[in-house]
């Protein structure tokens, strides 16, 4: 799966204009807070930290659109909890979005 930041980047165009340290900076949040969020997915020790820390993950991308990062959210809460594939696959995309 490819990742677009394309949505990420239309988003804060619109919200900003043409701001640059402004996007930088709301880019640097929604992927501290998307970094923070599959760290938590990382460490769950339960099916339900798991899902909601996923669940939390989808609503952050869906905020920004980023439809690619939705669905590995929800790859994630339909799969089994700690799964190393999705977790790596959803650093991927956070990494390619920074």
């Amino acid at each position: 799966m490819s990742f677009d930041s394309g949505p990420l980047d239309r988003y804060l165009s619109s919200a900003i204009g043409d701001d640059q340290a402004m996007a930088l900076d709301l880019r640097g949040a929604f992927t501290g807070s998307a970094r923070d969020l599959a760290d938590l997915m990382r460490r769950a020790r339960c099916d339900a930290n798991w899902e909601v820390a996923a669940l939390r993950l989808k609503g952050l991308a869906a905020t920004f659109g980023i439809i690619s990062l939705i669905e590995l959210a929800e790859h994630a809460m339909a799969g089994a909890p700690g799964d190393p594939a999705v977790l790596r696959r959803i650093n991927q995309a956070i990494d390619e979005v920074a």
